[in-house]
C-alpha cells in the first residue's frame, strides 16, 4: 500500500525537463520587446480604469480607492518578478503552466493551467461585457433597454445579467476570427489602440487635477444628506460609509483591492507570446509593463475622486459622468473612444493567451488532446481558439461584470501564489530545470540510468545525513538534495501557516482591533512560526545557476508576494468561494479520469504526436 502510495505521488510530481528539441516553440517567433510591451500594457489598462474604478470607489472604498490599486500592484508586481525569474530561467516562451511543469511537477502546472484557463474566459468575457456597456452609453442605453424590454433574464439570488448581450458575442466572434490569422496583425491592431488609450490617459488625469476638488476626498455625513435624499444617518453610514478619506475602514480598502487586482490581470499573457528573444525580453516587458500600468490607474482614480464624489458615481461608466458632472461633457466622447480601445486591446489580451494555454495543457495530454492541432498555415492552434472564443461567448451572453470579476480575481491569485512558491522552491535547488536529473533526483525515481560521479556527489553528498542543526547550519555553499528538501518541506509549513494567519484575520479583524488577546496570542504564535521558517530557507545554500534576472530578496520577496495574494483571496466572497471549488472539482475529475493517464510524462501515456 505504501509503495502504490509513494508512486502515486511520484506520478504527480512528475517533470518534463526542456530538452534542446523543446526548446523551439510551434509558434512563429516574431515579437520584439516592445511588441511584448505594448501587448502587456494593452492587456492590462482595460476594464480596470474605465469601468471597476467606479464600483470599487462607489461600493467599497471610496477615495480610498488610490489605496486599493497601491495594494493590488504590489500584489501583481511581486507576482510579475516571480514571472520573470521563470521568463528567465526557462528557454522558451510560454505560460506560467510551462514553467511550474519544466520545474516542480505535473499536479502543480495542471493547477495553475487550470485557473489560467478560468481567469482568460472570464476575462475575454467581463472585458467584452464592458465593451458593450461604454458602447450602449454613448447610444443612450438604447442596446440595453431593448433588451431588457424584449429578453428579460429572470434568474434568482442574481446569478445571470439582467438581459443577454449579444453584442458582447459579436466582439468575441471577431476577435476570435482576428486571432486565428495570426500573431503579428493582432500584436500590430493592440499597439495602435494602446497607443490611444494612454493619450486618453493622460487627458483624464490632467482634467482630473485641473477640474477636482480636493474637498471630495473628505466628504461628511452633511455632504450625503445635501446631495441625497437621505437623512438617516444609519443609512447613510450604510450606503456611504463614514466620510472622509476612508469611509469604509480598512477591511473596504481590502476588498477594494482584492476586486482591484483584477484591473492588473492581462501582463502573464506576455509569458505566452512568441519573443525573439524570451529569456530577456519576458522580464523586461513584465516589470515595465506592470509598472507603466500602476502609474495609470493610480492617476486616474485619483482625478476621478477628485472631479466627482464617490457616492454619486455611476458604477458602469463613470468617467464620462464625472466629465459631465464637472461640465466638461463633450469630454465624454473623448474618453469613450479612449475606453472602447483600451478595452479592445485588454479583450485582446485576455484571449491572446488562453488557446495558447489550452494548446500547451492539450499538447503534453494533461486535458484532450484534440484540442493541441495546429494550423499549417498561420501556426495558430485553430481549435483551442474557436472552442475557448465559444466558452467565452457563452459566458459574455448570459453573466453581468461583477459577477464574473470576483470569479476571475481568486483563480488568477491561486496561480500567482503557486507561482511565486515554485520561484522560491527552486532557487534552493541542486542542477538545473533542464537537467532530466533533478526530477529523478527530486521524485527517487527507481529507472536503470547511469549516474557519473558528480551525479552521485550531488544525489548523496558526503556527509549529508539529516540532523537538526541543518536546519540552520547547512554544511556546503551548494544546494544538496537534503537542503533542497529541506526548503520544500519549509516552504510547505510556511504556506499553511499564511493560510491559516490570512483565514483568522479575515474573521477575526473585529475582534483583533478590539483587542482580542486569545486572537492577538494566535496570530503572533502563527507569524513566530512563520518568520522561524523564513529563518530556516533563509540559511540554505542558493543555487548559482546564472540567469538574466533573478527576484531580488529572497526568500523574503516571494512570501511576502504569497501573503499578499492569500489575504486578498480571504476577502472574496463565500459565493466566488463556492464557484471555484466547483471550477477546481471539474479540473480534478478531467485530470485524474484522463490527463493522469495520457500525460505525455507517462511512460505508459499516448504518444505526444498522436
Amino acid at each position: 500500500m505504501a509503495k502504490k502510495l509513494a508512486s502515486f505521488g511520484k506520478m504527480l510530481l512528475r517533470r518534463v525537463p526542456v530538452a534542446d528539441s523543446q526548446v523551439e516553440t510551434q509558434f512563429t517567433r516574431c515579437l520584439t520587446t516592445m511588441d511584448l510591451f505594448a501587448l502587456g500594457v494593452g492587456a492590462t489598462l482595460g476594464a480596470g480604469v474605465y469601468v471597476l474604478s467606479g464600483e470599487v470607489a462607489r461600493e467599497k472604498a471610496g477615495p480610498a480607492i488610490v489605496l486599493c490599486y497601491l495594494i493590488a500592484a504590489l500584489s501583481s508586481i511581486l507576482a510579475g518578478l516571480c514571472f520573470a525569474e521563470f521568463g528567465a530561467r526557462v528557454p522558451k516562451a510560454g505560460s506560467a503552466y510551462v514553467y511550474c511543469y519544466v520545474s516542480v511537477g505535473e499536479i502543480w502546472a495542471f493547477i495553475i493551467g487550470w485557473n489560467l484557463i478560468l481567469s482568460y474566459v472570464i476575462g475575454t468575457a467581463s472585458v467584452a461585457r464592458a465593451w458593450s456597456f461604454t458602447f450602449d452609453n454613448l447610444v443612450g442605453q438604447a442596446v440595453s433597454q431593448f433588451f431588457k424590454s424584449y429578453m428579460p433574464i429572470k434568474v434568482p439570488g442574481n446569478l445571470m445579467s439582467e438581459y443577454p448581450d449579444p453584442f458582447a458575442v459579436l466582439l468575441i466572434v471577431l476577435l476570435t476570427a482576428l486571432l486565428s490569422f495570426g500573431v503579428s496583425e493582432s500584436a500590430l491592431v493592440g499597439k495602435i489602440f494602446t497607443g490611444v488609450n494612454v493619450s486618453v490617459l493622460g487627458f483624464v488625469f490632467i482634467s482630473g487635477m485641473v477640474r477636482g476638488d480636493w474637498a471630495n476626498w473628505s466628504l461628511s455625513v452633511d455632504s450625503f444628506i445635501n446631495t441625497t435624499n437621505i437623512t438617516d444617518p444609519e443609512v447613510i453610514k450604510k450606503e456611504f460609509g463614514s466620510g472622509g478619506f476612508v469611509p469604509f475602514g480598512l477591511s473596504g480598502v481590502l476588498a477594494g483591492a482584492a476586486t482591484c487586482f483584477y484591473a492588473f490581470v492581462g501582463f502573464e499573457c506576455i509569458a505566452s507570446a512568441e519573443a525573439l528573444d524570451p529569456m530577456r525580453s519576458i522580464p523586461i516587458s513584465i516589470v515595465a509593463s506592470l509598472l507603466c500600468c500602476f502609474i495609470a490607474y493610480f492617476g486616474v482614480s485619483t482625478a476621478l475622486t477628485l472631479m466627482m464624489p464617490y457616492h454619486l458615481l455611476n458604477v458602469k461608466t463613470p468617467l464620462p459622468e464625472a466629465f459631465d458632472y464637472v461640465n466638461w461633457g463633450n469630454a465624454r466622447y473623448a474618453v469613450a473612444a479612449g475606453s472602447l480601445c483600451a478595452l479592445s486591446t485588454s479583450l485582446l489580451g485576455s484571449m491572446f493567451p488562453l488557446p495558447r494555454v489550452i494548446q500547451a495543457m492539450a499538447e503534453d495530454g494533461l486535458i484532450f488532446r484534440f484540442l493541441s492541432q495546429m494550423n499549417e498555415k498561420t501556426k495558430t492552434p485553430l481549435r483551442a481558439t474557436v472552442i475557448s472564443g465559444a466558452v467565452a461567448a457563452a459566458m459574455a451572453f448570459l453573466f453581468d461584470l461583477d459577477i464574473l470579476v470576483d470569479l476571475m480575481s481568486i483563480g488568477t491569485l491561486l496561480a500567482y501564489t503557486l507561482v511565486a512558491v515554485c520561484v522560491l522552491v527552486l532557487r534552493y535547488q541542486p542542477g538545473h530545470v533542464d537537467d532530466s536529473l533533478p526530477m529523478e533526483i527530486m521524485t527517487e525515481g527507481t529507472g536503470d540510468f547511469h549516474l557519473d560521479q558528480k551525479e552521485e556527489a550531488m544525489r548523496h553528498p558526503p556527509g549529508e545525513k539529516f540532523t537538526p542543526a541543518l536546519l540552520f547550519l547547512p554544511r556546503s555553499d551548494s544546494p544538496t538534495i537534503t537542503s533542497g528538501n529541506i526548503v520544500h518541506g519549509a516552504t510547505t509549513f510556511i504556506l499553511v501557516l499564511i493560510t491559516l494567519l490570512c483565514l483568522v484575520l479575515s474573521v477575526c479583524w473585529d475582534g483583533l482591533l478590539m483587542g482580542d488577546l486569545s486572537v492577538a496570542a494566535g496570530c503572533a504564535a502563527v507569524t513566530l512560526l512563520s518568520f522561524l521558517c523564513l529563518l530556516i530557507i533563509w540559511r540554505q545554500p542558493q543555487s548559482r545557476e546564472t540567469l538574466s534576472f533573478k527576484v531580488p530578496l529572497l526568500p523574503g520577496l516571494p512570501v511576502v508576494s504569497i501573503f499578499v495574494n492569500i489575504c486578498l483571496m480571504m476577502q472574496l466572497s463565500q459565493t466566488t468561494w463556492i464557484q471555484f471549488v466547483a471550477w477546481m472539482a471539474l479540473g480534478f475529475i478531467i485530470y485524474f479520469a484522463y490527463g493522469i493517464r495520457n500525460s505525455s510524462a507517462n511512460s505508459g501515456g499516448a504518444d505526444p504526436s498522436s
